[in-house]
Order: C-alpha cells, then structure tokens, then sequence
C-alpha cells in the first residue's frame, strides 16, 4: 500500500516535471530553428516566451485530458511553425506575420519554384523534436481522466489567462519596460530579439489599422478640396489628344546589387539600364525606396498606384488582400476620368495577391492575366519579359486611336528561388571570386529584363503618340542571393547595421519619354511618390493627392516603411513622425478606409 503511494507521487510529480520542462524545451527548439535563442532573445522575452508556452500547453493537456497527448500537439504545431519560418525567412528574409495567412494562396502557386532542400540546422532540430515527440510515450502520469465538462474549466480559465496576458504584451508601456522590441518596420530583428511567439502576440495588435490620433474625416476631406485645381475651360476632347500614353513596368525582383557594395562581373549585367542614367536625354534616373525584401510585391504596387505608404500600415500587412474592399482613389481611377484606356497585366495568377479583385477597384477596365498570353516565351517556368513587352506592344497597337493608353505590367520573369536548373536558361553572368548558383542565375535574369526594356525603348522612339514608359524593380531578391555579395564586402547578412539593410530597400527606376521632358539624374525617392512625379514630368495635372504628394516630397523626399528622408539628407523613421507625417498618416487614413465615390 505505501508502496503504490509512493508510485503515485512520483507519478504526480514527473506529471507536474514533464507539464513545466516540456514547453521550455519546445520553445528553444522552435528558435532554434532559425538562430541561437539563449544569445539573442532577450532575457525578459525568453520569460515571456516560455510562459505563453506554458499556457498553451495547458490548455491543450485540459482539453485532449492527457499529458503526453497535450504536449504532442504543442510539440508537433511548433516543429511545423517553426520549419514554415525557418523557409519563409531563407525565401522572403522577413519571418512569418499573422497576416499571412491571407497570402497562403500566392506562395503556393510559387513555391515549385524554390529550393527546400533542409540544411543540417533544420535536421538537426527537427530529430530534437521528435525525440521530444517519443520520449513522451515513456512519461507515466497516472492522472485519471476526468469527464469533458470539468476539463473544460481549467482550460477556460488558461484562456482567459492567455488573452489577458496578450493584450499585455501589445501595451506599449509594458514593452518599454521590459525591453520589448516594438519597431514593426524591422520584422527580422523584431523576432530575433523578442522570440517568435511574442513578436506573434504583439504583431495581433496590428490585424486591422487604427484611426490616427486627431484624425477627423471632415478635416481631411477639407485638406484634399483645397489642393483640387479648379477645371480647365477647355474641350476635353482636344485634351485627350494631349496626353501622352503612360506604359509603366514594375519588374520582378529587379535591382541593382551594388548599392550592396563592389563587385566584379564577367560583363554588365544592366548595360542599357546603366546608359539611362548617365545622363540620357529625355530621362530621369534614381533608385526608389521601397517597403519590401524578398517578397511581397503587391505592397510596392500598393504604394505605387495609390500613393499611400506602408510606412503607417503594419509591416508585413497586404493591403491588397486586408484593407481594400472598396473603390479606392488611384492612379488608374484618376486618369480613367482623363479619358484614357487603362489595363493592368500580370503573366500569372490571376488570384495572386487577389489582384482580380482588386485592379476593378483602383480603376483598371481590363485586367490581363496568364491564360491571355498566348504564345510567350518563357523563362525558367515564367512567362518572359520579351514577351511582356510584346504584349504592351499588342496593347498600344490594338487601342483606339486618338485614346491614351495607361499599361502597368507586372513581370514575373525573374521570381525566386534561383538554385535549380533548366533546360530553357542558361546563366551566363558571373561574380569575380564569388561560386554561387542563385547570385550567377538571378543576375544573368536581370540582364535579359534590361534587354526588355531596351526593346520597349526602342518601339517607342519610333512611335508617333507621344509616349511614356516608367520602369522599377519592386524589391530586391531574397538574401540568397545577396548574402555573397555583402560578404565580398565585409558583411552579413544577420549582422547589417539599421543603415546598410536600408540599403536592401533600394531598386533602381527610369521615367522616359519620347518627346521633351525635363531630364534628371541621380533623383532618389520612394514608390509611394512616383506616380505623382510620373504625371508631373508628363505634363498632366496631378489630382488633389498628387498635388499634396508633390508638396510633401520638397521635404520628405522619401518615405517608407524602412526609412524616412528629410530634404537635408537626415535619416529618421515612421515611428517618430513630425507634425507633416502625422498629417500624411491621416490623410492616407481617409483615402484608404473613409473615402467615398461621388
């Protein structure tokens, strides 16, 4: 008899062991998939961490009524979170947001195209949790189980519990206090230091956008009726003979790595590019700062076409897919009401990033998608740029005369990964010093984009309309292929200060024209911004927005969700906005989510 009351107590306490060590464990091994927890995770964080480790433990052992088959199911639900972060980081270089479960569609269509290949890291932790996983079976609890409606209780209070202590980790205070990192616009660095679980509980607070703080829809309504320029008396007929067609092509992933730093290649991988901006006539060159790495391209479109910033929405938020559920005010609306024809063409998917929804929305009155490339060329498995540009082509030649033409072409020709090979592409571009597949592959993409863009140059210098073409990448690649070139140059790609990874978020832009235009070189700014500058150097005018755009940039030459740009050349950032940021910050708040169609 005492004999079986000593069993029991073992028991109870190897039960009361296994239910506090068990959740620790899992935590460190879900960081450890992508870093060394006990280095980086901050010392109040990895408290944090454990305990909403602990919770959801509990909860999960009070529902199922056994132990082994609680911590199972936390076991098995981070092993899975953290190799989906651990390729989500290797392929995009941001980690896992919850808003990504609204994108889960677009990075399936695309994730044929990368490398999963697990390196020793993710082997090696993942054989830790399933030793975790087995281990289990020879944990003897001896805790009877008790009916549902009484498991129920403990696991609603650890509800409770959990929900409390989430919406703790979200007050400001709170995480000034415990050295909590709050800055949404360095989501790597975020997770890095406050741990997977509480960067996810604080990045909650951010599922939907609150008003500003003032913010008075009257009033901004008030702001854009006084930048609305009075309507011109002329027929607007011979106005729309005036303006010039506008072909605008955001490129997939195209950059130029040597804002990186120096490297050598076999031959220039952009020498038509790179001709533009030595002083082209007709031409304005620059690099455009944009709010995304690796992926996410439909924010740089956002940006774009609206004007508005992902400097005051949640970093790693889509707009596309969370915000925009309604007519929008947008460059294609705003020069559909001028007259023109506007199309939007994408050579995939036409459900990525719910891009048919959404291009009706911001004024597009077609929407060309793969299945109406008929015939292209492809590279890799992506339709190509050539034909991209043969499309446009089709476009301009098929529109009806005297009707200006608006074309904003996404390509898809250069999507990551870069590791496998193909029988329809050969890389040909190489880096002096430098073995690496992914760099030589997306390199020798580029130059095939920038011998795209030569060629759509060159129809249009023979075309009798009078023509604009704009042209950018809208993001860098991955870090994949950045990494040798930032270690040719003394760097890493973990260690970069807040400076160099700025640095990451430049691509290079060209806004030509084959009639005169005021030519410029060297002018940065961010994408939220070039469409207004695009309808300045065409000589239309700008609605009441681009006109309040226009104004702000003499000051705030570039704003994103990475950096913020004074016209002194001083570097700040959107969380400490001055008094015309906060004013942006309303105004894109009414536009977005107040805005009425007349």
């Amino acid at each position: 008899m005492k004999q079986m009351k000593y069993k029991k107590q073992i028991q109870l306490i190897a039960a009361i062991v296994t239910l506090i060590v068990f959740p620790v464990i899992t935590f460190y091994l879900m960081e450890a998939y992508t870093h060394n927890p006990f280095e980086e995770v901050r010392p109040w964080a990895q408290f944090f961490n454990i305990l909403l480790f602990e919770l959801l433990a509990w909860i999960f052992v009070s529902v199922t009524g056994k132990i082994q088959s609680g911590l199972r199911i936390e076991l098995v639900t981070a092993m899975i979170y953290g190799i989906a972060n651990a390729y989500v980081v290797r392929f995009r270089t941001n980690p896992i947001v919850p808003w990504d479960i609204f994108s889960w569609k677009t990075a399936a269509s695309v994730a044929s195209n990368y490398d999963f290949k697990p390196d020793i890291r993710m082997i090696v932790v993942t054989l830790a949790f399933l030793g975790m996983i087995v281990l289990l079976q020879f944990v003897k609890t001896g805790i009877p189980k008790f009916q549902l409606w009484k498991r129920l209780i403990p696991a609603g209070v650890c509800c409770i519990v959990l929900v409390l202590f989430v919406n703790l980790l979200q007050d400001e205070d709170f995480q000034t206090g415990h050295r909590l990192y709050p800055f949404l616009f360095t989501p790597a660095f975020m997770t890095q230091v406050n741990g997977m679980a509480v960067t996810f509980a604080m990045d909650l607070a951010y599922m939907t956008v609150e008003k500003p703080a003032g913010y008075d829809a009257a009033k901004e309504q008030a702001v854009l009726e006084s930048y609305t320029e009075q309507e011109d008396d002329a027929d607007s007929s011979d106005k729309k003979e005036e303006l010039p067609n506008i072909i605008v092509v955001m490129n997939e992933s195209f950059s130029d790595l040597k804002v990186l730093g120096d490297f050598t290649t076999n031959e220039d991988y952009m020498p038509y590019l790179h001709s533009l901006q030595n002083g082209a006539e007709n031409t304005v060159t620059g690099y455009l700062n944009v709010s995304v790495c690796g992926g996410n391209t439909a924010n740089t479109e956002f940006e774009f076409l609206t004007g508005n910033s992902m400097a005051f929405l949640p970093q790693g938020s889509i707009p596309y897919q969370q915000y925009i559920t309604k007519e929008l005010p947008a460059l294609p609306a705003y020069l559909a009401s001028l007259g023109y024809e506007t199309v939007a063409t994408h050579p995939y998917y036409a459900d990525g990033w719910d891009r048919d929804k959404v291009y009706p929305l911001l004024g597009f009155s077609e929407s060309i998608f793969k299945d109406q490339y008929w015939g292209a060329g492809y590279v890799r498995k992506y339709v190509s740029d050539n034909s991209c540009v043969d499309k446009i082509i089709e476009l301009y030649e098929k529109k009806e005369e005297g009707t200006p033409l608006f074309v904003f072409n996404v390509t898809m020709q250069n999507h990551g990964g870069y590791s496998d090979t193909y029988d329809n592409f050969t890389p040909d571009i190489t880096v002096e010093g430098v073995e690496s597949t992914p760099l030589s592959q997306y390199l020798s993409l580029v130059r095939l984009s920038d011998q795209a863009l030569e060629k759509l140059i060159s129809y249009f210098e023979e075309a009798d309309e009078k023509t604009i073409v704009v042209f950018f990448g809208d993001h860098q690649p991955n870090d994949t292929v950045a990494a040798p070139i930032l270690n040719l140059n003394g760097m890493t790609t973990k260690t970069l200060t807040e400076d160099q990874l700025k640095l990451r978020y430049e691509v290079p832009y060209v806004i030509w024209a084959n009639y005169d235009i005021d030519a410029e070189s060297g002018k940065d700014t961010s994408a939220n911004y070039l469409a207004a500058d695009v309808l300045h150097y065409a000589g239309i005018s700008e609605n009441a927005y681009g006109s309040y755009l226009l104004e702000l940039q003499r000051n705030y030459p570039v704003i994103s969700a990475m950096r913020v740009l004074t016209k002194d050349g001083l570097d700040t950032n959107s969380s400490s906005l001055k008094q015309e940021l906060k004013d942006y910050q309303s105004l894109q708040y009414y536009q977005l989510f107040d805005w009425k169609k007349e």
